[in-house]
Protein backbone atom coordinates (compact mmCIF):
# COMPACT_ATOMS: atom_id res chain seq x y z
CA UNK A 1 0.00 0.00 0.00
CA UNK A 2 0.76 3.38 0.00
CA UNK A 3 2.90 5.43 2.68
CA UNK A 4 3.85 9.23 3.13
CA UNK A 5 5.07 11.57 2.21
CA UNK A 6 5.17 10.70 -1.00
CA UNK A 7 6.49 11.40 -4.84
CA UNK A 8 3.82 9.10 -7.44
CA UNK A 9 5.00 9.69 -10.74
CA UNK A 10 2.48 8.87 -13.28
CA UNK A 11 3.74 7.88 -16.50
CA UNK A 12 0.91 8.84 -18.74
CA UNK A 13 1.39 7.28 -22.46
CA UNK A 14 4.87 9.01 -23.16
CA UNK A 15 6.88 7.03 -25.23
CA UNK A 16 9.66 7.93 -23.04
CA UNK A 17 7.72 5.68 -20.22
CA UNK A 18 6.19 2.88 -22.49
CA UNK A 19 6.78 -0.67 -22.45
CA UNK A 20 10.71 -1.63 -21.87
CA UNK A 21 11.24 2.57 -21.28
CA UNK A 22 8.49 2.20 -18.46
CA UNK A 23 10.30 -0.73 -16.58
CA UNK A 24 13.39 1.54 -16.93
CA UNK A 25 11.88 4.34 -15.29
CA UNK A 26 10.15 2.39 -12.76
CA UNK A 27 13.39 0.94 -11.91
CA UNK A 28 15.44 4.35 -11.59
CA UNK A 29 12.55 5.73 -8.82
CA UNK A 30 12.98 2.78 -7.23
CA UNK A 31 16.62 2.95 -6.55
CA UNK A 32 16.17 6.84 -5.97
CA UNK A 33 13.45 5.85 -3.22
CA UNK A 34 15.91 3.41 -1.77
CA UNK A 35 18.50 5.88 -1.91
CA UNK A 36 17.15 8.78 -0.37
CA UNK A 37 14.99 6.60 1.89
CA UNK A 38 11.39 8.04 0.77
CA UNK A 39 8.02 6.61 -0.42
CA UNK A 40 7.56 6.75 -4.26
CA UNK A 41 5.12 4.92 -6.48
CA UNK A 42 4.25 4.68 -10.50
CA UNK A 43 1.37 4.91 -12.76
CA UNK A 44 2.12 3.28 -15.74
CA UNK A 45 -0.41 2.43 -18.45
CA UNK A 46 -2.03 -0.21 -17.99
CA UNK A 47 -0.33 -2.75 -20.47
CA UNK A 48 2.56 -2.09 -18.60
CA UNK A 49 1.33 -2.90 -15.13
CA UNK A 50 2.30 -6.36 -14.68
CA UNK A 51 5.55 -5.75 -16.59
CA UNK A 52 6.30 -2.74 -14.12
CA UNK A 53 5.07 -4.45 -10.58
CA UNK A 54 6.88 -7.63 -11.48
CA UNK A 55 10.28 -5.79 -11.52
CA UNK A 56 10.05 -3.64 -8.90
CA UNK A 57 9.35 -3.29 -5.42
CA UNK A 58 7.62 -0.03 -4.81
CA UNK A 59 3.79 0.62 -5.43
CA UNK A 60 2.60 0.09 -9.06
CA UNK A 61 -1.20 1.81 -9.83
CA UNK A 62 -3.23 1.81 -13.07
CA UNK A 63 -4.04 5.41 -14.33
CA UNK A 64 -7.72 4.77 -14.20
CA UNK A 65 -10.21 2.38 -13.44
CA UNK A 66 -13.99 2.30 -14.87
CA UNK A 67 -16.85 1.57 -12.40
CA UNK A 68 -17.62 -2.11 -13.63
CA UNK A 69 -17.06 -5.57 -12.20
CA UNK A 70 -15.21 -8.39 -14.21
CA UNK A 71 -17.80 -9.38 -17.45
CA UNK A 72 -19.05 -8.19 -20.72
CA UNK A 73 -17.47 -4.73 -20.45
CA UNK A 74 -14.53 -4.84 -24.17
CA UNK A 75 -12.29 -2.28 -23.49
CA UNK A 76 -13.01 -1.17 -20.24
CA UNK A 77 -11.18 -1.44 -17.17
CA UNK A 78 -12.23 -3.08 -13.88
CA UNK A 79 -10.78 -2.74 -10.60
CA UNK A 80 -10.35 -6.38 -10.23
CA UNK A 81 -8.25 -6.66 -13.56
CA UNK A 82 -5.75 -3.90 -12.03
CA UNK A 83 -5.25 -5.70 -8.70
CA UNK A 84 -4.90 -9.13 -10.45
CA UNK A 85 -2.34 -7.24 -12.91
CA UNK A 86 0.05 -6.15 -9.95
CA UNK A 87 -1.38 -2.70 -8.85
CA UNK A 88 -2.46 -1.75 -5.42
CA UNK A 89 -4.75 1.13 -6.30
CA UNK A 90 -5.53 3.41 -9.18
CA UNK A 91 -5.58 7.06 -10.19
CA UNK A 92 -9.65 7.70 -10.78
CA UNK A 93 -11.06 11.37 -12.17
CA UNK A 94 -7.58 12.81 -13.57
CA UNK A 95 -8.58 15.73 -15.73
CA UNK A 96 -6.81 13.56 -18.82
CA UNK A 97 -9.71 11.13 -18.27
CA UNK A 98 -12.33 12.82 -15.58
CA UNK A 99 -15.49 10.97 -14.50
CA UNK A 100 -19.04 11.89 -13.39
CA UNK A 101 -19.77 12.51 -9.60
CA UNK A 102 -21.72 9.10 -8.92
CA UNK A 103 -18.94 7.01 -10.78
CA UNK A 104 -16.11 8.14 -9.11
CA UNK A 105 -18.30 7.15 -6.23
CA UNK A 106 -18.63 3.61 -7.67
CA UNK A 107 -14.93 3.04 -8.55
CA UNK A 108 -14.12 4.12 -4.99
CA UNK A 109 -16.17 1.62 -3.25
CA UNK A 110 -14.99 -0.71 -5.76
CA UNK A 111 -11.76 -0.54 -4.87
CA UNK A 112 -12.04 -0.28 -1.61
CA UNK A 113 -14.01 -3.42 -1.31
CA UNK A 114 -10.72 -5.11 -3.45
CA UNK A 115 -8.87 -3.51 -0.80
CA UNK A 116 -6.88 -1.19 -3.73
CA UNK A 117 -5.98 2.39 -2.45
CA UNK A 118 -7.66 5.56 -4.45
CA UNK A 119 -5.57 8.31 -5.05
CA UNK A 120 -8.87 11.19 -6.62
CA UNK A 121 -8.15 13.69 -8.70
CA UNK A 122 -9.79 17.11 -7.79
CA UNK A 123 -9.37 20.44 -10.37
CA UNK A 124 -10.21 22.64 -7.50
CA UNK A 125 -11.00 23.52 -3.52
CA UNK A 126 -14.75 23.14 -4.35
CA UNK A 127 -14.54 19.85 -6.30
CA UNK A 128 -11.81 18.35 -3.89
CA UNK A 129 -14.87 19.12 -1.23
CA UNK A 130 -17.13 17.14 -3.15
CA UNK A 131 -14.82 14.40 -3.45
CA UNK A 132 -14.08 14.14 0.32
CA UNK A 133 -17.55 13.28 0.80
CA UNK A 134 -16.80 10.19 -0.69
CA UNK A 135 -14.46 8.99 1.62
CA UNK A 136 -11.05 8.23 -0.92
CA UNK A 137 -8.11 7.32 0.37
CA UNK A 138 -6.07 10.34 -1.36
CA UNK A 139 -6.88 13.35 -3.09
CA UNK A 140 -4.59 15.09 -5.45
CA UNK A 141 -5.35 18.37 -5.94
CA UNK A 142 -4.59 19.59 -9.72
CA UNK A 143 -5.37 22.74 -11.44
CA UNK A 144 -5.96 21.27 -14.90
CA UNK A 145 -4.37 24.60 -16.59
CA UNK A 146 -1.25 24.21 -14.77
CA UNK A 147 -0.46 20.33 -15.72
CA UNK A 148 2.67 19.87 -17.90
CA UNK A 149 3.23 23.73 -17.61
CA UNK A 150 6.39 23.72 -15.73
CA UNK A 151 4.86 26.42 -13.63
CA UNK A 152 4.03 24.21 -9.80
CA UNK A 153 0.66 25.02 -8.40
CA UNK A 154 2.59 25.05 -5.18
CA UNK A 155 3.98 28.16 -6.04
CA UNK A 156 1.83 29.81 -8.55
CA UNK A 157 -1.61 28.85 -6.98
CA UNK A 158 -0.55 28.11 -3.03
CA UNK A 159 -3.71 28.78 -1.66
CA UNK A 160 -5.19 26.24 -3.82
CA UNK A 161 -3.56 23.36 -1.92
CA UNK A 162 -3.78 24.99 1.45
CA UNK A 163 -7.44 26.02 1.26
CA UNK A 164 -7.64 22.29 -0.19
CA UNK A 165 -6.33 20.87 2.33
CA UNK A 166 -8.33 22.80 4.87
CA UNK A 167 -11.51 22.14 3.04
CA UNK A 168 -10.77 18.28 3.11
CA UNK A 169 -9.51 17.54 6.54
CA UNK A 170 -12.79 19.56 7.40
CA UNK A 171 -14.78 17.06 5.60
CA UNK A 172 -13.27 14.08 6.29
CA UNK A 173 -9.24 13.85 8.22
CA UNK A 174 -8.49 10.59 7.15
CA UNK A 175 -8.04 11.78 3.44
CA UNK A 176 -4.40 11.91 2.72
CA UNK A 177 -3.88 15.30 0.30
CA UNK A 178 -1.25 15.02 -2.13
CA UNK A 179 -0.52 18.37 -4.57
CA UNK A 180 0.04 18.31 -8.66
CA UNK A 181 -0.17 20.10 -11.21
CA UNK A 182 3.53 21.27 -12.71
CA UNK A 183 5.64 19.74 -9.85
CA UNK A 184 8.91 19.71 -11.71
CA UNK A 185 11.37 20.73 -8.68
CA UNK A 186 12.21 19.87 -5.17
CA UNK A 187 11.49 23.25 -3.83
CA UNK A 188 8.23 22.72 -5.56
CA UNK A 189 8.22 19.36 -3.31
CA UNK A 190 9.06 21.51 -0.28
CA UNK A 191 6.90 24.02 -0.47
CA UNK A 192 4.08 21.77 -0.99
CA UNK A 193 4.90 19.99 2.07
CA UNK A 194 4.63 23.07 3.71
CA UNK A 195 1.18 23.94 2.71
CA UNK A 196 0.03 20.97 4.15
CA UNK A 197 0.32 18.11 1.19
CA UNK A 198 1.41 14.94 2.28
CA UNK A 199 3.59 14.42 -1.03
CA UNK A 200 3.16 15.19 -4.92
CA UNK A 201 1.72 13.88 -8.12
CA UNK A 202 4.17 14.47 -10.92
CA UNK A 203 4.23 13.18 -14.47
CA UNK A 204 6.20 15.21 -17.23
CA UNK A 205 8.87 17.31 -14.86
CA UNK A 206 10.30 13.47 -14.41
CA UNK A 207 9.36 11.32 -17.75
CA UNK A 208 10.47 14.05 -19.84
CA UNK A 209 13.25 14.97 -18.29
CA UNK A 210 16.38 14.68 -19.96
CA UNK A 211 17.74 13.34 -17.32
CA UNK A 212 15.46 11.57 -15.61
CA UNK A 213 17.27 9.94 -12.80
CA UNK A 214 18.62 13.61 -11.93
CA UNK A 215 14.51 15.00 -11.92
CA UNK A 216 13.54 12.35 -9.48
CA UNK A 217 16.25 12.68 -7.27
CA UNK A 218 16.11 16.62 -6.85
CA UNK A 219 11.96 15.77 -6.33
CA UNK A 220 13.43 13.56 -3.81
CA UNK A 221 15.52 16.27 -2.02
CA UNK A 222 12.58 17.93 -1.85
CA UNK A 223 10.73 15.20 0.45
CA UNK A 224 14.01 15.06 2.33
CA UNK A 225 13.94 19.27 2.68
CA UNK A 226 17.77 18.85 1.80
Amino acid sequence: MLEFPLILVNFKTYASATGKNAVKLAKIIADVANKYGINAAVAPQHVDIYRVSSEVDIPVLSQHVDPISPGRDTGWISPFSIKESGAVGSIVNHSEHPLQLQDIGEVIQMLRELNLTSVVCAKDVEISRQIASLRPDVIAIEPPELIASGRAVSKVSPEVVSRGVEVIRKVNPNVVVLCGAGISSGEDVRIALELGASGVLVASGVVQAKDQRAAIEDLAKGIKNE
